[in-house]
């Protein structure tokens, strides 16, 4: 399965030109799976909630949704995009998964990062699998990856390859992918941005290095950490369903659900 990310810096509010960036940057490629970042037309620092509301469009609506769609199908192949969702009086920091015949998946941010808490309602989706060309696939989105619970809940509900749309700012998650793979024997695809977002006097930066691991936590590949760049590899998901550790220890059967927190 050709699995990838792309990376760029988004443009803050400008919709458009991210989009053509988009389109400029794929070109020709052929994949089976896309990641790009998360919030990767809007851009990530918002000013204020009403920013983030004026920004937002409705999950399966609106222009970033006509666009996906249009590169899903011309590329065969499927997205996972960040967006910011407008659904009613609320607005959530989501994902959405696109497939080649225009189906679309959803998921919000369960764990909202610092500021994100004034700007997005918290999301209430959970976490689940979809199947796609005999992968089964999941979703999280950037700070996520600080509860090892998300990635745990993904694997024990099947998942063979996490998409990981991120506007990532620590330090530490690219790192941090390598365990979570390791731990779960799943594919992670984590999709940062690079550049900085201002408003005002304030600024954000992020950190770049999208990567891909793979279920024995080997980086197969990592972006710089500042540059536009798509990478897509090879990867094969049927290894996400051997959680063999050895020959006596599995990952899954030697868990000891009675002796965990609840």
């Amino acid at each position: 399965m050709r699995v990838g990310f792309l990376q760029y810096n988004v443009v803050f509010g400008d919709p458009e030109i991210n989009r053509s960036r988009v389109t400029e940057l794929i070109r020709d490629a052929e994949f089976d799976l896309l990641v790009l970042p998360e919030l990767c037309f809007s851009g990530y620092f918002m000013p204020s909630r009403k920013a983030a509301f004026d920004l937002a469009e409705e999950f399966q609506k609106g222009q970033s949704f006509d666009f996906i769609r249009s590169l899903a199908s011309r590329h065969n192949g499927a997205i996972v995009f960040g967006f910011p969702e407008l659904s009613a009086d609320k607005v959530y920091n989501s994902a959405a998964m696109v497939l080649p015949d225009g189906a679309c998946h959803l998921y919000r941010k369960t764990h909202l990062f610092n500021l994100e808490k004034n700007w997005f309602d918290s999301g209430d989706t959970g976490f689940s699998i979809l199947e796609f060309r005999g992968a089964r696939i999941g979703m999280m989105i950037c700070f996520d990856w600080r509860f090892p619970e998300s990635a745990r809940t993904l694997m024990l509900k099947g998942a063979d390859i996490i998409c990981h749309p991120s506007n990532l700012v620590l330090p530490h998650c690219q790192d941090a992918m390598v365990t979570r793979c390791l731990e779960n024997g799943v594919f992670a695809i984590t999709c940062n941005r690079w550049g900085v977002d201002k408003q005002g006097e304030e600024e954000i930066g992020f950190t770049g290095r999208s990567q891909i691991t793979s279920t024995k936590g080997e980086v197969l590949a990592r972006a710089g950490i500042q540059e536009d760049v798509l990478t897509i590899v090879e990867i094969d998901p049927q290894r996400a369903r051997d959680k063999s550790v050895n020959s006596l220890n599995d990952m899954v059967s030697d868990r000891k659900d009675e002796y965990y927190f609840k």
